[in-house]
């Protein structure tokens, strides 16, 4: 027999290698098992641990209740009322779309678009963030909590959530300082989370005013109660108790602001403001404080805050008085006389005029072909500083401005913060307008003229001027040139009344005024509300300020916002927005002043009977409130704003508002300018 050849052998020798090689896949694949569950178990196993607990253990948030924001006293403005909220969460409702959410939409009474959103929001929050509870419908009633209740057997993963929502006790009133909330968009909870916060979808956050300025401060810190449930979201009550104590971490409130409102002094305001559009502002004098501030018309925050429906939207924005723009502090106004401080004090610093100095008043004052008509056509006659104050003749400052020209005043003006922003924070500002001939040099036609400073000088032309500014220029002459931040917040407080901050008056400058300057100044205000003739004395006598001795310093103004016709009209046949608008500005007492008051009655028509009579109101409830307060100190309270009458509004010439006063007394002054 032939012996076998090499050829034939090989086949053996083939089989043996591929056996080592299966056996080293095998090994190679048993390691890499090992490496993958070192990987799981160990390297990623407390990464995988939570998401399987995940899937049993749900984290309810306890919602922190809101901070309360209060008036001076302790008067509760704003605090939380509860709600009950529907909620969905996505990885606990099974057939969602096919089931759930049309039954859901049947008991809530959604039409197919309503359904539809809600729909795209759960699959978007499916992908997202499957475990966090989504908000479908805030506020129940009554009616539709007990339908969701009877029906929750077939509405897995619904939840009714009790939370708290925010109520504004004052309505209208203070609506542009307090602000109102809305729900948080994705790109801010995005961008605040990153921050540190820690927002969730549906969560509301503060807008405009103190919510949003004390947002951090008014949120306070959620809680959250862990509980056992099975797919389908139902809590497991033999394994809930296994959590123990560690189930619950409390919520913590958010801290208190507390205002340096006194609320019987913004009711006062309030009352007896009698125009359809305007503000007040009360300043303290010697601090800054805001003691009182209307903005009116205002809006209603707990419309606002909760889901308010297009049409409401639509009829905000197409109000003619435009109720979301704050007036106090966002809009501008040509001052009108009012501003004839400025001018008066720039003339005394030119050393060119004294308070003696004489002006003829013939009823106007003559420059180039033109003649620029003092508010009296027939004229004041020879008047002096503190005369063409009391009976505010625009020919006396219409002669300053000819003599040393727009630049002294604009310094003066912007040296007491006309211009700029005052400061103040919480709400938004606009800077206003201080014209100097470089201002009219860049933004006029043909550049700056002599005719401009004559109008700027009477508060005209392209002054303008917010009535928190000028409330603060008014405070300053008041107390001897300190030109204060305005504040509208005391302090902080902790949930039991300890205080966290306390706000110190703010020093902005103090202007270089000498005394004498500002003492000729006084003369001229005193004489406006004390004296007969002056703009204001009716309205000082009306008020009930001159039986209690208390002297006021103050100016009122008319500004023009239509060009003069060659025959005056009266108010009432005028269109309502072609009618001037009424200023007040003053300060009492006047020896040593406390409070200064500024009022804009909005195309209200002359400041003396449109403006004057609510400045001496608020004035003379300050110091009666004064009096009640040092006879029977008051306590500091923690009791609910309970408003008083705030309902009443003129309407004037088809504008039907319900804006908030009680008429006042007072009729068309011949001086009333």
């Amino acid at each position: 027999m032939t012996p076998p050849t090499l050829a034939e052998t090989t086949p053996g020798r083939d089989l043996k290698g591929r056996f080592v090689w299966v056996g080293l896949a095998m090994i190679a694949g048993l390691v890499a098992i090992a490496v993958q569950l070192y990987r799981l178990q160990i390297t990623q196993g407390e990464e995988y641990s939570a998401k399987s607990v995940a899937n049993f253990v749900k984290e309810v948030r306890l919602r922190a209740d809101r901070g309360l924001i209060k008036d001076q006293r302790g008067t509760i403005l704003v605090d939380s009322r509860p709600s009950f909220d529907a909620f969905i969460t996505p990885a606990f409702c099974t057939h969602c779309a096919v089931e759930v959410l049309p039954r859901l939409g049947e008991l809530l009474g959604w039409d197919d678009a309503a359904r539809k959103r809600v729909e795209d929001q759960v699959r978007v929050a499916r992908r997202n963030a499957p475990f966090q509870p989504l908000p479908v419908r805030i506020d129940l009633t009554r009616d539709e909590y007990d339908r969701i209740n009877a029906r929750r057997d077939m509405l897995d993963g619904v939840d009714v959530v009790p939370v708290p929502h925010r109520n504004y006790r004052t309505g209208n009133v203070l609506s542009h300082v307090l602000g109102y909330m809305n729900e948080i968009t994705t790109d801010e909870m995005e961008r605040l989370n990153a921050e540190g916060s820690r927002y969730a979808l549906g969560d509301y956050i503060g807008r405009r005013g103190l919510e949003r300025y004390f947002e951090t401060t008014l949120r306070g810190t959620d809680g959250v109660r862990k509980e056992v449930v099975n797919a389908r979201g139902r809590v497991i009550e033999e394994l809930q108790n296994k959590l123990g104590k560690d189930a619950v971490v409390w919520s913590r409130p958010g801290n208190n602001v507390v205002l340096s409102i006194d609320m019987r002094l913004q009711e006062v305001a309030e009352q007896n403001f009698p125009a359809s559009a305007g503000a007040v502002v009360a300043v303290d004098v010697k601090t800054g404080f805001v003691r009182a501030v209307v903005s009116r018309p205002g809006f209603d925050p707990n419309l606002l805050t909760g889901r308010i429906t297009p049409t409401q939207m639509a009829s905000l924005a197409k109000d003619p008085l435009q109720p979301m723009i704050n007036r106090v502090s966002a809009n501008h106004f040509s001052p009108g006389s009012t501003f004839k401080v400025i001018s008066a004090l720039a003339a005394y610093k030119s050393g060119l005029f004294r308070p003696e100095s004489v002006v003829n008043c013939p009823g106007g004052y003559r420059l180039g072909a033109r003649t620029w008509r003092c508010h009296k056509d027939s004229g004041h006659g020879p008047v002096n500083g503190k005369t063409a104050m009391q009976y505010s003749c625009d020919t006396w400052f219409y002669k300053v401005a000819d003599t040393i020209g727009l630049d002294p005043i604009a310094e003066m003006g912007k040296a007491l913060g006309l211009g700029s922003p005052t400061g103040i924070g919480v709400l938004a500002e606009v800077p206003g307008i201080m014209p100097s001939s470089d201002y009219h040099n860049k933004a006029s036609p043909g550049g700056y003229t002599k005719g401009m400073a004559l109008n700027s000088a009477i508060g005209q032309g392209d002054d303008n001027v917010t009535p928190l500014q000028l409330a603060m220029v008014y405070a300053a002459i008041g107390n001897g040139g300190a030109l204060y931040k305005p504040q509208l917040v005391e302090r902080i407080e902790g949930l039991d009344g300890e205080v966290i901050a306390q706000n110190a008056p703010e020093l902005v400058r103090r202007v270089d005024i000498p005394k004498a300057h500002l003492d000729a100044v006084k003369e001229g205000l005193i004489a406006t509300a004390m004296m007969p003739g002056g703009t204001a004395y009716r309205a000082m006598v009306q008020s009930g300020l001159k039986e209690t001795g208390i002297q006021v310093a103050g100016k009122t103004g008319t500004a023009q916002v239509a060009t003069l016709g060659a025959v005056r009209l009266k108010t009432h046949q005028m269109d309502f927005f072609q009618r001037d608008h009424a200023w007040f500005a003053g300060f009492a007492p006047a020896e040593d002043p406390e409070i200064a008051v500024v009022v804009i009655n909005e195309h209200g028509g002359h400041g003396g009977a449109d403006a004057a009579p609510t400045a001496m109101a608020v004035i003379k409830k300050y110091f009666d409130l004064k009096k009640e307060d040092a006879a029977n100190p008051p306590p500091r309270q923690n009791t609910p704003y309970v408003p008083a009458l705030l309902s009443v509004a003129p309407s004037s010439d088809g504008i039907s508002l319900t804006r908030g006063t009680a008429p006042v007394a007072g009729g068309n002054d011949a001086a009333a300018h």
